[in-house]
């Protein structure tokens, strides 16, 4: 195996991780935020999560353009499928491949705007009321999430040029398409364990 192929995929698979703890601990950070606040609020009277609503704000926008990436790495963002799903396999394919790369455009292109956005918000040194924080800290999530998901995208698009999806269509990296599956018939025994 080649040693650049090895490094390149030892970073991916430390980068997937990554990106799954920010992910995580985004979404406990907003749990224990919320429930925190309002079991201060009701029960105590007491307003000691004063700055819950900027944190849960700073992880629901580290989730949200973190999980743009992530959930492209996997092949789950929402699709409008109609007619993707009754293409034969070759338009399948091209549609794909279409998708994934103009997809890969408009996420660069966003992350050069949120840039400037960053830019803009670093400039006018505006801080957040209750943690006194740069505003700008919070925005910096924005391009990195775009970037991440136009690379995503970009590697989406190319993974079907590959050997290995010569005769399927992947919608990830590593998601096959559900069209592709082999044994769609629903058995008995499937549905029993449920």
């Amino acid at each position: 195996m080649n040693i650049v192929k090895v490094i390149f995929q030892k970073v991916d698979r430390a980068f997937m991780k990554l990106e799954e703890f920010i992910l995580s601990f985004s979404i406990i950070l907003i749990a224990i935020m919320i429930v925190g606040n309002v079991i201060a609020r009701e029960v105590f009277n007491s307003g000691a999560f004063y700055f819950a609503y900027e944190v849960s704000k700073f992880a629901i926008v580290i989730a949200t353009f973190m999980g743009i990436g992530y959930a492209a790495r996997k092949g789950r963002h929402i699709s409008m499928s109609a007619f993707y799903d009754f293409a034969p396999f070759k338009v399948r394919k091209v549609m794909m491949i279409i998708i994934n790369f103009v997809t890969a455009i408009i996420m660069f292109v966003m992350a050069y705007y949120t840039y400037q956005y960053v830019m803009f918000e670093y400039n006018t040194g505006a801080i957040t009321t209750s943690l006194q924080l740069p505003r700008y800290l919070m925005a910096v999530f924005l391009p990195i999430g775009f970037l991440v998901a136009g690379i995503q995208f970009l590697r989406n698009t190319f993974v079907n040029f590959t050997k290995k999806a010569s005769d399927k269509v992947y919608l990830g990296t590593d998601a096959v398409d559900y069209n592709d599956d082999k044994d769609k018939d629903v058995k008995l025994e499937d549905i029993s364990s449920i």
